[in-house]
Order: structure tokens, then sequence, then C-alpha cells
């Protein structure tokens, strides 16, 4: 959040309160005051400390995979932030990639989509995306994402800055695993904050860009350049630093706010904006692109499409396979 000082020292007693509360909502759930509730099947959750992108879409890519590698029956819960009919942004990025081979269950009631979909159909895991303040469902693993580019330690509690949490509570984690290693140098003594977690790190991996309205995947080296980038992320600045590590040319560029809808007023404004900076393209996220609607461009429209790369991936899988029970045995 791109607050000014001034405001965010106004807003500082505001964050104490909100502070005091989500320590308080934490408490009641680790004392039993408020009740967990218990799918059938065992939950790994992946969620952050921050409002905004870290890489939990493809983080519940990568897991899905590796649960279905395995034989495993995966079903996936979101809350399906700024969706509709049952669907969003992140939902259509892991239809799109996953196809009908997992389960989807969407909306603020987590466990009660659970229950439904192991009522309808088998399952031997959920993936819960955003899940790490979802207190009331309980699950086997908790992974936390941490943006590297974006060190906790400057960061203020809401509504001041984009905590949605205190540090402390970093401890109720299962794992950490720190993004876009690669964009920050001295992740490694901020690593260091947490030596009774398990720590990894991963960064973001340039498999080529798609064109859209096409099933054209153009090579890396093959994008008409220069580009106008634009997105609707939670951090558009790491987009950014990704396309200039990966040598593209931008001749401008455009954000809009996470989950960000496009008109198309908006549409026609970026084509604009692209024509005068000589553009030969527009690029822009794969998330952004389930939130075009109907909109056309007249100049090619490609998104980048990318993967989590995870050094100790084996390491990784092994301490959370080692919590779910075999495919097909009773769980």
């Amino acid at each position: 959040m791109n607050l000014s000082l001034p405001l965010r020292l106004l807003l500082w007693p505001l964050s104490m309160l909100y502070g005091a509360a989500a320590r308080l909502t934490a408490w009641l759930y680790a004392h039993g005051i408020y009740t967990v509730k218990h799918l059938n099947a065992p939950v790994v959750s992946v969620g952050n400390l921050t409002v905004g992108g870290t890489g939990k879409t493809p983080m519940v890519l990568w897991l899905a995979e590796r649960c279905m590698a395995e034989g495993k029956r995966v079903a996936v819960l979101t809350r399906g932030y700024r969706g509709a009919g049952g669907t969003s942004d992140e939902v259509e990025i892991l239809k799109s990639k996953l196809g009908e081979r997992v389960l989807y269950g969407v909306g603020p009631d987590r466990y009660r989509e659970g229950r439904r979909i192991e009522s309808e159909h088998p399952i031997d895991v959920f993936l819960l995306d955003d899940g790490f303040q979802h207190l009331q469902l309980a699950r086997a693993v908790d992974i936390v994402l941490i943006d590297s580019t974006r060190p906790l330690s400057k960061e203020f509690l809401l509504p001041a800055g984009s905590m949605r949490e205190p540090m402390s509570a970093i401890s109720r984690a299962s794992v950490v695993l720190y993004t876009r290693v690669q964009q920050a140098p001295l992740v490694v003594p901020a690593m260091q904050k947490f030596p009774s977690l398990p720590i990894f790190s991963a960064s973001t991996k340039l498999m080529g860009f798609k064109r859209i309205l096409t099933e054209e995947s153009s090579p890396i080296d093959h994008l008409p350049q220069p580009v106008f980038a634009f997105c609707g992320i939670g951090n558009p600045e790491a987009f950014f630093d990704d396309l200039a590590r990966w040598n593209v040319e931008v001749a401008g560029k455009a954000a809009f706010r996470d989950h960000h809808l496009y008109s198309a007023r908006e549409v026609r404004e970026l084509e604009s904006l692209a024509q005068q900076a000589q553009a030969k393209a527009l690029l822009t996220t794969e998330k952004d692109i389930q939130n075009m609607g109907d909109a056309r461009f007249s100049l090619p429209l490609y998104c980048c499409e990318i993967a989590l790369d995870i050094p100790d991936a084996a390491q990784l899988w092994k301490l959370i396979n080692q919590s779910l029970p075999a495919a097909g045995a009773p769980s």
C-alpha cells in the first residue's frame, strides 16, 4: 500500500486496534473458544501475511500437479475474491491449467463448500487458497508465502499498511516460502528471522508469451517489441521488474488495483497509450486476462505464462506429503 507517511501515522491507532483484534481472534481459535471445523480429507493451506499478491495461485498449481502425480484426488477451496457466479480470476487461471482434473469450491464459507464436494465426490486432499487467516477450517499443512521484494519489517498493519496480521502470527505456519528471491538479494538474512520454521525459496520462471484470442504460445524471444505493459495485481512493480529481468523492452506501462475489472473505456485508453508509446504489442498477466471480459485490442495482446521455480522442490514436497495420507487411504 503506497500511503504517505503522514497518513500512515494518522491511521496507526486503528492499526493497533486491528492488530489486537487479529491476535484475539487467533487466541480464541487456539484455545477452543471458537470452533475449528474439520473436513474428512486433509487441508493444505496456502496464504500470506499481507494484502496483495505473493504467488499464491502458482503455488496452488504447483501443489495440485504434485498431488495428482501421486494419484491424489484434489479439490481447491477459495473465497473467489471480487468474483461472481462461482468463479474469479484465480479460479479461471486454475481451470485453464488443470481443467476438470480438479474440483472447485468457491465462496466465503470454505467448510460448507468442502462438505458439499465431499458429499458428491471422493477427495484425498483440499488445497485452501488464501487460507492463512481462515482459521475456522482445520488444516494439516499451513504454507505461508512472503514476497521477498516487500520486507515485512517495513510494513504496517491494516489500515495503515498491508499486513493482515502481526509478524508473530508466522508461528502458526508449517512452512515459509519466500517468493521472488531473484529480485531480493538480501533475502537470506530475512529468512534467518524464523529459525524454527522450515524455510524455502522460489522465483518466478517465465515459460513463454501467449497470444490472446489464438492458441499461439510464443518462444521467449519472439514477442513483438517494444511492448506496453499493464496489470491489476497485488504487486505491480514485481511484474514490471520481472519484465526487465526477462529482457522485455517496455515502451510504457500502467498499473491498476488488484483484481481490476477492465472497462471498454479503459481498454481504449490503454491502446491509445500504447500507440503513443509506439509499442508493437500489449503485455499483461494471466490473471488480468481473466478480467478483460469481451475487450478487444487492435494491437496484438499477449500475457506472460509463468511458473514457480523452487530449487528445493523435492524436499518441500516430501515435507508436505508426510502430512497427507496415501491416495485412496482412509483419512
